[in-house]
């Protein structure tokens, strides 16, 4: 109940209206988001790759509303793509369609996304799409594949949610197109007609998941993680919980899988301690470091995810 709230609360604009002007919710926001300027993502990345981290770089912001806004995001998009080569650091870049346009026009997103990846060939850096709402999720693989088709393979890569029901399908299809693919569980609402609605489905189905993931990328030579930070192997497993990265590091060492042809994805300002014993072991890790002022929808799916996280922003909120 308090989930499906809090992603309710996620999409609503009287509810960002008011919450985004209250002085706390920035010092909430500021856990889970690096600023709101390139310059500060790119310090927090910084201190990221000082620890032996690597990221991926991702300007919040999605269902833009004209034309104008699609393009600006993309201008920034390519920007961040510009300071990521410029500065060195070890980072990717993450974006979501609906921020460049889907929902609008089509070959406008498309458009929009081929500027993207051309600059990010060019740099000899990398674009993971990530995957929103069920309501884009055929939408968003088809213009993956068509990016893939149209000489961006080594550039672009897809995120699937292992809460939906065809996500079993579509991995059998990615792995056997040697597709890069993030692991995630799921932070949208969906209807039990698409969706495992209990955590331990979830979690089942993510197991699988992830057998098909690595068994996939054995198959096609174990592609490994790039040293200079950019490229991930085929498999990225984004979870912050252990059971399900215990799972994979069990698997893979069954499998005789070496630890860089997987890559252990989390959040930023989400259990640092596990990031860095992850890295230490040896396997790459990857954080997601989000920056911008569309910060709010963000930062209600995170408590989303852990409504255990509300309570640091009640007593942070009560004191003041």
């Amino acid at each position: 109940m308090l989930r499906s709230w809090l992603i309710y609360l996620s999409k609503a604009e009287w509810a960002r209206r008011i919450v985004t002007h209250w002085k706390i919710a920035w010092r909430v926001a500021s856990r889970f988001v690096a600023g709101e300027t390139p310059e500060d993502a790119i310090r927090a990345i910084k201190a990221l790759n000082a620890r032996g981290i690597c990221a991926t770089l991702d300007h919040l912001g999605e269902n833009v509303t004209n034309g104008d806004e699609a393009r600006q995001a993309t201008d920034e998009i390519i920007y961040i793509l510009d300071e990521v080569n410029r500065t060195g650091v070890k980072s990717g870049v993450s974006i979501k369609l609906s921020q460049i346009g889907l929902l609008l026009d089509e070959s406008l997103c498309e458009q929009n996304l081929r500027r993207i990846l051309e600059r990010a060939k060019s740099h000899q850096n990398f674009v993971r799409i990530d995957m929103e709402d069920s309501t884009v999720t055929e939408a968003a693989l088809k213009m993956f594949r068509k990016m893939q088709a149209e000489g961006y393979r080594d550039t672009v890569g897809i995120v699937i949610q292992a809460y939906l029901y065809r996500s079993q399908e579509d991995i059998r299809q990615l792995m056997a197109e040697g597709a890069r693919v993030r692991l995630c569980k799921g932070a949208y609402k969906e209807p039990p007609e698409i969706a495992f609605p209990k955590k331990a489905e979830v979690d089942a189905n993510f197991d699988r998941l992830t057998e098909m993931m690595l068994d996939g990328a054995a198959r096609i030579g174990l592609p490994r993680a790039s040293e200079c930070g950019h490229y991930p192997p085929i498999p990225a497993i984004a979870s912050h919980d252990e059971a399900r990265i215990n799972f994979a590091r069990e698997y893979a060492e069954e499998k005789g899988i070496p630890k860089d042809a997987l890559e252990f994805q989390l959040l930023y300002g989400i259990r640092r301690d596990l990031q860095e014993r992850l890295a230490a072991e040896g396997y790459p890790v990857r954080v997601y470091v989000p920056y911008g002022t569309q910060w709010y929808p963000y930062v209600v799916r995170r408590l989303a995810e852990r409504p255990a996280n509300l309570w640091f922003f009640v007593s942070n909120f009560f004191r003041g």
